[in-house]
């Protein structure tokens, strides 16, 4: 790190001829600019100017005359105090002629606004800085019209750290030794950078950034952003930091933090080329920092083949924040994420944790070139960026860990559950018009995630990975630096694939209209006829939306047999009745959708689904996961009789793999917990026995030689094991946690399931013993235990104690805001806890919408989280009843329509089959297996 000799800061003028800007120490003493060079203090006087709304109220797009080339951007914050005063020098291209200047400005004080011609001699006369709360914007109105050209807009301003995890903010944690330490960080998607300075806060308003920012004087104090340091300058109250001007970027992806941590140094090949990379986290967590910078070495280098694009910036940093509000954020050369996504030690965490680490490194390194070298134009495409991120993140680390089955793992950690969700009318299309704020932020979602992994997985897989690779490059290296829109990648892959495929026209019936098709086969002989409907849980339901496909898609339809996977796909075009294959002529046996690929549900006679549970035994994992997953979802929606999936649970007796048995517990569980009384001790009973098999041969003992999938599926079955009351299992919980909880300083649990031992093992513990266990809670450091023992805590069969830990709750010392919503979903969770959540989130609504405003999506998605389970019309009256007192959802306003569509669907369920599972459960669970 390169520093010059230290200096006091009163002025600062540098060569105007590399046009930089000047400001004098002091707004009271005259504003003299030489070039491009600002003198910055940080003691400025705040003046506050009043404020009027004279931007109409629907006006949530900037102008588009006026474009952002370079920020130069100073930042002075107090970690004590939680203020920050800043000031931003904005060199704009001014396109067409206007008699004003709009920016975004949210939750700062304006002190000036100067606007400055190009020689900057010439300063030009604002009438009038007026601000629109609604819109977020600035508008600064000029004495008379301006023409096209380069001009300066300089700003003055002051903001608030505290009491936010969103735009600049300020984290807290404790040292070793107890002591409270403060950092100041940013988080800026998708529309927080207007909270931290002024500026054009839309991402096809790329620019690029000088940063300076001041850090205290202690040595242990650090200040990172998007670049490298250029160099380190002494004032009065503190150093500023001067960071290299970046590359092009999107407001959303700049980063600056001010913090004590330390960091693992490593460096990574680029093409030839070593670049520093560091991870970041704070003292103490530092030994945690390891597998993070050796998993990310790894994938970044896989990223910089695979993309065939060196990686852009001179440097690359992750930085583990203890208050952060997402999993991850991939701000360009300076990643941010939350503790439990980026810190693994093996002592204590499980790998569940360490494969949570690895794929969130993977998905936020992937933006370096799929979002941050080329970004979505617009929100609208926002699937661009994370639904490559969400798909290209498997391919990373299965280049690192291929014994891990992440591409069969893909199924039920992304697909199922955006088929789930795909399947009701509370879904969207990928491509959604979005405008204000909130509409912004709540696209952040399953949709654009996981939807559109799914649609790039069956896209690559019908064109052929080396074309999907080649497109891919090809589009990156046409639109970098720069920003684009889907048909700009369809466009490439279009020229590639040529005549054989209408690659726009097959995407786009998945990305332009929600929803997804079920192929419904009838069978003559060895001609198998496939007819298409769009899929619903709920057919009564009505959607009135019309589509340019009204509802048809093309479908590339594969197969496996027992002679292996079809080699060629054979398009179902939406415009086609029906289409018609032959099965192999020697084959015994055939199921479609080889690996569950394809974005489409596939329903057969009773005859063949008989013949696939037979063979079951002889499938691949993706293919036994596909066939569990898709009976019991077309069961659901009434399309088959639930005959078929729990028949075929019988097979389970021999199923030791951790991707089938994460999909059978989950319908399991779903199913249990609507039966009551009688009919669900024997369900119980029934699970236990399909379950034995597998839990002799897993058991409480772990080898260490257990391989990743075996321990994830020790973890899955036990899980499963105890939930239905297995003796033998709840006696190994109680007792190992027992143990633990009289002995914590000595007694050491199993990194992989201490998260068990502490949920079954605390069910019916007494209020001494979860007193103790809240102490361990308070006193422990690391993010990803203190979530286990969160759940433990919450899983006591005991009200007084969840009212408790509700109360607690309440207490960000106690419970960090950015794990409240986990907090409510773990209590929620518990049958006694249900009612206790939704009374609670009721009676405190106005209380919580205050502390996390109606923009925060996880809020706004916590209701459909805890009223999930909700399966009476008394429970869904008070809901409609609740969104009716309270009708301004923000960024829950989807959430809120998914959440009551799954209530009633709940409701259905148990009119519709509760009776026919009943009659399943009273013939087969008797059996002896």
């Amino acid at each position: 790190m390169a520093e010059r000799k230290p200096r006091k800061l009163v002025t600062f003028l540098a060569s105007c001829c590399v046009f930089w800007f000047i400001l004098s120490a002091c707004f009271l003493t005259a504003l003299v600019l030489i070039g491009r060079h600002t003198l910055y203090n940080s003691d400025i006087p705040i003046l506050t100017p009043k404020f009027s709304r004279i931007v109409p109220e629907k006006l949530f797009r900037l102008p588009n005359g006026t474009r952002p080339i370079t920020y130069d951007l100073y930042l002075s914050p107090n970690l004590s105090t939680g203020h920050f005063n800043g000031y931003v020098n904005v060199t704009i291209n001014v396109t067409s002629p206007t008699n004003s200047i709009v920016f975004h400005s949210q939750k700062l004080t304006i002190v000036t606004v100067k606007l400055f011609s190009e020689n900057l001699g010439n300063e030009l006369k604002i009438n009038s800085v007026e601000e629109n709360s609604n819109s977020q914007t600035v508008n600064a109105t000029l004495n008379g019209e301006i023409q096209r050209g380069v001009y300066f807009l300089t700003v003055n301003f002051s903001g608030g750290l505290a009491g936010r995890i969103i735009g600049f903010y300020r984290s807290t944690y404790r040292s070793e030794n107890g002591t409270e330490r403060q950092i100041a960080t940013t988080k800026f998607e998708p529309t927080y950078a207007r909270q931290a300075f002024p500026c054009f806060d839309e991402p096809n308003l790329k620019a690029t950034y000088r940063v300076k920012i001041l850090k205290p004087k202690d040595s242990n104090y650090i200040a990172l952003s998007n670049n490298p340091q250029e160099s380190v300058e002494d004032v009065e109250n503190g150093q500023i930091v001067t960071f290299k001007e970046t590359v092009p970027m999107s407001t959303y992806l700049v980063c600056f933090i001010v913090s004590d941590f330390q960091s693992t140094d490593t460096t990574f090949d680029n093409n030839g080329t070593p670049i520093p990379f560091r991870v970041f986290a704070t003292p103490q967590q530092l030994s945690k920092t390891t597998y993070a910078g050796e998993v990310g070495k790894k994938v970044i280098e896989y990223y910089v083949s695979y993309f065939g694009i060196p990686y852009p910036l001179p440097k690359l940093d992750m930085v583990a924040i203890p208050d952060f509000v997402s999993g991850a954020m991939e701000h360009w050369g300076l990643v941010t994420y939350r503790e439990t996504a980026l810190l693994y030690t093996e002592k204590t965490h499980s790998q569940a944790n360490k494969q949570r680490v690895a794929t969130v490194i993977a998905h936020e390194l992937a933006h370096s070139w799929f979002g941050n070298l080329v970004t979505m134009n617009w929100w609208s495409d926002l699937w661009l960026n994370e639904g490559f991120a969400s798909y290209i993140e498997y391919k990373g680390v299965d280049h690192v860990h291929p014994d891990w089955g992440m591409l069969d793992q893909f199924l039920v950690d992304d697909l199922h559950a955006v088929l789930s969700l795909d399947a009701t009318l509370g879904s969207h299309p990928i491509i959604v018009k979005v405008e204000t704020p909130d509409q912004i932020t709540e696209v952040f979602d399953t949709i654009s995630y996981n939807k559109g992994a799914s649609v790039l997985r069956m896209l690559e897989n019908t064109v052929t990975a080396s074309i999907f690779e080649k497109g891919v490059k090809n589009y990156l290296n046409k639109h970098k630096f720069g920003n684009a829109v889907t048909q700009d990648l369809l466009d490439e892959l279009e020229t590639l694939v040529g005549e054989k495929l209408n690659v726009t026209e097959f995407v786009n019936t998945f990305t332009i209209q929600m929803g997804y098709p079920i192929l419904n086969v009838t069978v003559e002989g060895d001609k198998y006829t496939f007819k298409q409907k769009r899929f619903l849980k709920d057919e009564s339901m009505v959607d009135k939306t019309n589509t340019p496909y009204n509802y048809k898609w093309t479908v590339p339809i594969t197969y496996v047999t027992d002679q292996g996977k079809s080699t060629e796909y054979i398009l179902f075009k939406h415009t086609d009745d029906s289409v018609t294959i032959t099965k192999p002529a020697t084959a015994k046996w055939i199921k479609f959708n080889y690996d569950q690929v394809g974005y489409y549900r596939v329903n057969y006679p009773k005859t063949e689904w008989n013949n696939l549970i037979n063979v079951y035994t002889s499938l691949s994992v993706a293919d036994r996961t596909h066939l569990l997953e898709e009976s019991f979802s077309v069961a659901e929606a009434g399309q088959l009789s639930y005959e078929i999936p729990l028949s075929l649970t019988q097979k389970l007796t021999e199923e030791v793999d951790y991707v089938p048995w994460n999909v059978a517990a989950s319908m399991l569980k779903k199913i249990k917990g609507f039966l009551k009384g009688e009919v669900e001790t024997n369900f119980k009973k029934y699970i236990q026995r399909i379950t034995n098999n597998a839990y002799s041969k897993l058991t409480w003992t772990e080898n260490v030689d257990d391989g990743h999938l075996k321990r994830l599926a020790r973890v899955v079955v036990l899980n499963l094991a105890c939930s239905v009351d297995h003796e033998e299992c709840l006696a190994a919980a109680t007792e190992k946690f027992n143990e633990w909880i009289q002995n914590i300083e000595t007694v050491s649990l199993s990194q992989d399931l201490r998260g068990l031992i502490y949920q079954f093992g605390m069910k019916t513990a007494n209020e001494s013993t979860w007193n103790k266990m809240a102490d361990v809670y308070v006193k422990e450091s690391d993010a990803n235990e203190k979530l286990k023992i969160l759940k433990g805590l919450a899983s006591v069969n005991k009200e007084d104690l969840l009212k408790n830990l509700l109360t607690k709750g309440e207490d960000e010392s106690f419970v960090r805001s950015q794990d409240y919503f986990s907090l409510l979903a773990y209590i929620s969770a518990n049958p006694l806890g249900e009612s206790l959540v939704w009374d609670y989130v009721r009676t405190n609504w106005e209380k919580l919408v205050q502390r996390f405003t109606l923009n925060d999506r996880n809020f706004g998605r916590m209701v459909g989280t805890i009223t999930s389970d909700f399966s009476t019309e008394e429970r869904l009256k008070e809901m409609q009843d609740f969104f009716a007192k309270y009708p301004n959802a923000g960024a829950g306003a989807s959430a809120r329509v998914q959440a009551l569509e799954k209530v009633n669907n709940n409701i259905k369920w148990k009119n519709a089959y509760q009776k026919n599972i009943e009659d399943w459960i009273t013939t087969n669970a008797p059996k002896k297996l």
